[in-house]
């Protein structure tokens, strides 16, 4: 199997048209050209990957560091003229939802991704945004803008099926027939779904600072995708928040039930254990020994001795039944 080169795309545009593919090494000097501006798309570069993309667009030293790495918090950072943004992916892949990475730099003239981890790439953003050589003529601000959007949109999958098995979940929780309290599934969800909110929250701060500041990078004609894309996190957030509330009284009511069946259980057993105290009681009595007793000498005292505990045993079977005990 062929390993994919860690530069998945290179590209320059000039008033919002791709004009070619070029090299590394040929960055530099296009970035000098006026009307451009350069997409580098990167996937888990290595150590002198990410030195010679430090070199040609001048990143800093810290944002370049952060980058190698994966594992960072949401957030955006200013380095003088560029932005270093990171987005936390999360995407469905038959069934299971899967997080990843994407570390961004965004300056006047370029625009670098760099995905860790199994994040989607981001070929159908480029080709969208090339389809609209309108908007991509206002530059580097509208492409951070549509891989922004672009990760946001694969929350509200994500977010469904979570919100599907959760509810599959609680109709087997409240089925007569189920007898397991799913607490592990309920945990393992909860933890799925806080792993995504916390993918989705920081970018209400995220997507403020930039419509607030920032205006040499997004334009003032842009800032009303922002919004937009603040309202798709909002409407996550919130179902995140409801379904953890949700989540949470599911696994309450679970260690009820475990509860309820373990008292259930004791009830059982103790009802029984009251049934074999009329046999214990009476084989007891007679094992006394005594030399003087009326009984021994009786024909049928053996069986009326046992027709006497079976009829104690039945009458008191038919009482812990009647109050649920068995």
């Amino acid at each position: 199997m062929a390993t994919q080169s860690p530069i998945v795309n290179c590209s320059v545009y000039r008033n919002g048209k791709k004009l070619n593919d070029l090299s590394l090494d040929a960055i530099s000097d296009v970035l000098q050209e006026p009307d451009t501006f350069v997409w580098v798309g990167l996937l888990e570069p290595d150590p002198p990957l990410m030195r010679k993309i430090q070199e040609e667009f001048g990143l800093h030293e810290l944002a370049v560091e952060d980058a190698q790495k994966a594992h960072q918090r949401p957030k955006l950072e200013e380095y003088g003229d560029t932005l270093f943004v990171v987005l936390h992916t999360a995407a469905l892949a038959e069934d299971e939802i899967q997080f990843g990475e994407t570390h961004v730099f965004v300056g006047r003239r370029f625009v670098i991704t760099v995905r860790h981890g199994p994040s989607t790439g981001y070929t159908k953003v480029r080709e969208r945004a090339e389809r609209m050589p309108d908007r991509l003529a206002s530059g580097p601000g509208y492409v951070l803008y549509s891989i922004v959007d672009f990760v946001v949109d694969h929350y509200q999958p994500c977010m469904d099926n979570l919100q599907a098995r959760f509810h599959a979940l609680e109709r087997e929780l409240f089925s007569k027939e189920s007898k397991a309290d799913n607490l592990q599934n309920f945990y393992s969800l909860k933890n799925e779904l806080l792993t995504l909110q916390a993918a989705a929250v920081p970018l209400i701060e995220i997507c403020t600072q930039l419509l607030r500041f920032h205006s040499d990078i997004i334009p003032k004609d842009n800032r009303i995708y922002y919004r937009d894309i603040l309202d798709h996190v909002a409407r996550v957030t919130q179902a995140a928040d409801r379904m953890r509330e949700m989540i949470n009284a599911a696994m309450q009511v679970a260690l009820a039930q475990v509860t309820i069946r373990q008292n259930e259980v004791v009830k059982r057993l103790a009802g029984w254990g009251a049934i074999l105290a009329v046999p214990t009681m009476v084989f007891s009595w007679y094992g006394m020994n005594f030399e003087f007793m009326p009984e021994l000498k009786w024909k049928w005292s053996y069986p009326a001795i046992m027709i006497g505990i079976g009829i104690g045993c039945l009458l008191l079977h038919r009482r812990l039944k009647r109050v649920g005990w068995l």
